[in-house]
């Protein structure tokens, strides 16, 4: 039976997932990532029986614009598994996607989770992952991967320290010698800046803006600190007046936006400090030398390096393909999994 087993491995394309609450990426062993599309699934529900409608990116048009008889779902909020099956039919439909042909293999596959994920959501994930066809299912934590994916040392016994913004999670982790020495989960990532937004704009502006509207004010205007010169740039947008309920439009500027998203980055901000609090003196003077690495989508918003290294006074640094690091990361732990094995788990 061994020899099956082998044999289906030699025809399966091992594959390390990124499975997170914005965006899914699939990485194909010896092909790089492959997919990365928005994990948001819609369902076309007849006299209560659900079917998939889409999965992706043509979900994603739908969140926010659905009829009464389709529902756009996002499976994963704060890193974790929300939804069950919606989450299976998501991991299985990716699959099939990189998957042209429909071999009678089934490949190995690892998935990053957040450290703070807790053993019923770590099952969860390994339970959906091995449902929706995988042979083995490996789990390894997300600050290994996006450290790993951002190009670190994490193997030589020196302190590197990553700060990981995703969708739902941000995850501030101090690595050494191949694992971590201490890192710490804040529910805190885009998903909370778009609710900063939406919040801040109905208080100040009496305007309620959708979610797809406030991750589109965050990527194109979005600033961690107050500009120079108190203003910034600024765009149009259009959402529904709360005082007479007509759309309408006004014009934001960046320094709204930077007060709507000062409490998120905040709460990043003192997350790092609490890392850098709890760390062993030896490796802190290692990453005093070396900053701060930033991976994730969170890493991309305005200023934030700028913003961490006023309150921190250490080097801060942006990843080179931030939105792909843990993908990455994963990939290679995928790869060179005899060296890092003891950072991927496969049992529970």
């Amino acid at each position: 039976m061994n020899l099956f087993g082998n044999l289906g491995g030699l025809f399966s394309s091992d594959m390390a997932i990124d499975l997170g609450t914005a965006n899914t990426l699939v990485y194909v062993k010896g092909r790089g990532i492959v997919l990365s599309e928005p994990s948001v699934v819609a369902y076309h529900i007849k006299d209560g029986v659900k079917k998939v409608l889409a999965v992706g990116e043509d979900a994603k048009l739908m969140l926010g614009r659905t009829p009464g008889s389709i529902e756009a779902i996002r499976p994963m909020r704060e890193g974790v598994i929300a939804d069950f099956d919606t989450a299976e039919e998501m991991i299985k439909h990716f699959i099939r996607k990189v998957h042209k042909r429909s071999t009678f293999s089934k490949p190995k596959i690892i998935v990053c989770v957040p450290h703070g994920a807790t053993p019923v959501e770590k099952r969860a994930i390994r339970q959906s992952v091995l449902s929706a066809g995988a042979r083995r299912a490996g789990l390894i934590a997300e600050p290994i991967a996006a450290a790993i994916g951002a190009g670190m040392p994490i193997t030589d016994p020196t302190g590197n320290m990553v700060v990981d913004i995703g969708g739902g999670t941000t995850e501030v982790a101090v690595l050494s010698l191949g694992d971590i020495v201490y890192a710490r989960s804040v529910r805190v990532g885009g998903d909370r800046m778009d609710e900063a937004i939406i919040s801040y704009l109905r208080r100040q502006q009496n305007l309620l803006v959708g979610e797809t509207t406030a991750e589109r004010i965050k990527t194109s205007i979005g600033t961690a600190r107050m500009p120079d010169d108190g203003r910034g740039t600024s765009m149009q947008i259009r959402g529904r007046d709360l005082l007479n309920g007509v759309p309408k439009e006004i014009e934001v500027t960046q320094a709204q936006i930077a007060e709507a998203l000062a409490e998120p980055v905040q709460q990043i901000c003192e997350a790092v400090m609490t890392a850098l609090e709890t760390t062993p003196p030896d490796l802190a003077a290692d990453i005093v030398d070396r900053g701060v690495m930033l991976t994730g989508g969170g890493a991309l918003l305005g200023d934030l390096d700028l913003a961490l290294r006023e309150q921190t006074g250490l080097a801060v640094s942006i990843a080179d393909e931030s939105l792909n690091c843990v993908a990455l990361g994963t990939g290679k732990a995928l790869e060179y999994e005899k060296q890092l094995r003891h950072a991927i788990d496969y049992d529970s």
